[in-house]
């Protein structure tokens, strides 16, 4: 377990120093990963910037994933949970279109995000306090890959370990600092995992200058 999500971020970073290198970018999915990310921006010396995808929830439960959508509104369907809960197309529609507004809406108030802005020939760690089911992280690899970036690298303190092995196929690499059974949830392996706030966010891109 971490302390919180800045220990969490400063032991990732030491296992992700090989990355330092000058066409290396940092990208944190907000809002948890960004605390996360800096942590490795700043031992890597590297620019810091955020790729926003947001989880599709299930109808009448919000909190279970059955896909994810990415900022150009392309959307990842875990078909079996789609199935299983009754989703039907025209739910699937309305919650993409749901959560394309709040990607937008999020971009705007956190304003510029020049660290994402040119990713072709670009190394893109790919940085999140922690990966669950892993749909949503699935969306932002595929967006960035759309994005010409020259490998995308996936890193995160913790997440199941068949997660792991199924998001090594959509990253170039993945690096995950524990894979522990059972896993329960990111949260619980954090004493402190306080929820990060929009402004917080905003603060850590302000002192990166992005």
């Amino acid at each position: 377990m971490w302390t919180d999500r800045v220990e969490a971020g400063r032991e990732l970073a030491a296992r992700l120093a090989d990355f330092g290198k000058e066409k290396t970018v940092v990208l944190g999915i907000p809002r948890g990963g960004m605390v996360v990310a800096a942590e490795v921006a700043r031992a890597l010396d590297a620019p810091l910037g955020y790729v926003i995808a947001r989880k599709i929830g299930a109808p009448g439960n919000p909190e279970f994933g059955i896909g994810a959508v990415d900022a150009d509104g392309e959307t990842i369907l875990d078909l079996p949970a789609v199935a299983a809960t009754g989703a039907d197309a025209a739910y699937i529609e309305r919650a993409r279109v749901a959560q394309t507004a709040e990607i937008a809406r999020r971009a705007k108030f956190l304003g510029d995000n020049k660290a994402a802005s040119r990713l072709s020939g670009k190394t893109v760690l790919v940085v999140d306090d922690g990966v669950a089911t892993g749909v949503t992280t699935r969306a932002a690899i595929r967006f960035l890959k759309r994005k010409k970036a020259t490998a995308v690298i996936l890193a995160a303190p913790v997440a199941p370990s068949d997660t792991a092995v199924m998001l090594m196929k959509e990253a170039d690499e993945v690096v995950i600092l524990q894979t522990p059974a059972p896993f329960g949830s990111v949260g619980a392996w954090y004493y402190d995992f306080t929820q990060v706030e929009d402004n917080e966010v905003k603060q850590i891109l302000a002192e990166f200058g992005s």
